[in-house]
């Protein structure tokens, strides 16, 4: 089942914008490999359990995938061949901003080339260029 919010203060909110790249979320903090967004977007609950799916299937209950991105917009969209005005339409999905540089899934537990193959399945879901990140050392 997609993920959602359990409550919300508001039920509707504005667009927004994504202009600037991620100062939070940017790097691998829970497995040892990472997927890092290039573009800005949103990504659905939807396209999210896709990527789950993906990973899990693929690992085969092998390691650990973390997901670091929660879809808490809600994205509403009118029905087809309505008119305009009566008003802002109802939530359509649920959505997770996106930046450039937002670490997306995680993995932990298999060796860097099946992390690599997994990864790039999930990336196929996406809507957005990714791209496969290992932990930096902190010294």
């Amino acid at each position: 089942m997609p993920r959602m919010p359990k409550r919300v203060k508001f039920r509707k909110q504005m667009r927004g914008n994504m202009k600037t790249r991620a100062s939070r979320g940017n790097y691998v903090a829970f497995g040892d490999y990472g997927l890092q967004a290039l573009e800005p977007h949103w990504v659905s609950a939807r396209q999210i359990e896709a990527g789950r799916i993906a990973a899990q299937h693929f690992l085969r209950r092998e390691g650990k995938v973390v997901i670091r991105i929660f879809p808490d917009k809600p994205i509403s969209k009118k029905p087809l061949e309505t008119r305009m005005g009566k008003g802002k339409a109802d939530v359509d999905y649920w959505a997770a901003r996106v930046k450039p540089g937002t670490i997306l899934y995680e993995i932990s537990g298999v060796p860097e080339d099946l992390a690599k193959r997994a990864l790039s399945r999930i990336a196929r879901k996406m809507p957005v260029r990714c791209r496969f990140v290992g932990k930096r050392l902190s010294v």
